[in-house]
């Protein structure tokens, strides 16, 4: 892990101030799908952090997205996380590959035991 890191802090602190996970893309899920989140605008809602998976190419954290007023809200994407870092030439929308990319032996995993929880607003980008 120390030797995945080096050199990689400051491009990784950036990506954490701009953290989020992704519920759902207009283009991939529809307006009304992105549109369906508006009645938690807003809200926090609470998120465990549960493993890492890298490569050398990005890093990203499995996150289970909880509840608000009981609701559970659901993320729309296949794989909900929160991407940490990407190199160079490397878009944020591929680390949607890291879960198949490790079953393929292409990239490592570090479970979180016990998980990472944090929160913050439910907002629209």
């Amino acid at each position: 892990m120390r030797s995945f890191l080096e050199g990689k802090k400051k491009s990784i602190q950036e990506k954490l101030e701009r953290s989020h996970v992704t519920l759902a893309h207009k283009r991939s899920h529809g307006v009304a799908t992105v549109a369906s989140y508006s009645q938690h605008l807003n809200r926090e809602v609470p998120v465990e952090l549960t493993e890492l998976i890298y490569n050398d190419k990005m890093a990203a954290l499995t996150a289970h997205v909880g509840s608000v007023d009981g609701e559970t809200v659901v993320s729309k994407n296949e794989w909900p996380h929160v991407t940490l870092w990407t190199a160079e030439g490397v878009t944020a929308k591929e680390a949607n590959t890291l879960p198949q990319l490790y079953l393929e032996g292409k990239a490592s995993r570090l479970v979180i035991d016990p998980p990472v929880s944090i929160s913050g607003p439910l907002e629209f980008f």
